[in-house]
């Protein structure tokens, strides 16, 4: 990145998105102011996708199926996705241990089928595999066959 466009780069991005919309919202806007948009980086699918996964699956632990799946709702070519997952990390079975282990203290109280059910469910939600889901769900409740 050279350092003319590093400095374009917005302190606070959701400004910028604000900004962004307050100016469609005044008038309708032609392609190519649009295009604008894109020329000076604020609009960038690469970054966008590369953020947006990180978040899945650092912050709310997600799976790689759930991320793959929010990027393509939100517009991004499947040739990105599939490169930004390949990039990431292959952790899916640790990111579903940690977030089940996590839930699982809100289980306590449950009965075992009942919360084993809801934790699997919960994980699948999440975008884990079934079987990553039912191992990790055992696991974090201390259910045999883990």
């Amino acid at each position: 990145m050279t350092e003319a466009r590093r400095q374009r780069q917005p302190k606070h991005p959701l400004d910028c998105h604000e900004r962004a919309l307050r100016l469609l919202s005044v008038r309708p806007r032609s392609r190519r102011e649009l295009e604008r948009l894109e020329t000076v980086g604020l609009i960038d699918d690469e970054r966008f996708a590369r953020e947006f996964a990180e978040h899945q699956l650092v912050a709310r632990r997600a799976g790689r199926r759930a991320v793959a799946s929010g990027l393509a709702a939100k517009g991004i070519d499947r040739e990105t996705v599939e490169r930004i997952l390949a990039e990431a990390p292959e952790d899916d079975a640790e990111r579903a241990d940690e977030l089940a282990r996590a839930r699982a203290e809100r289980l306590r109280s449950v009965a075992p089928d009942k919360a084993y059910g809801r934790l699997v469910s919960f994980l699948v939600r999440r975008g884990h595999d079934p079987e990553t889901a039912r191992r990790a769900a055992r696991s974090a409740l201390g259910l045999g066959g883990a």
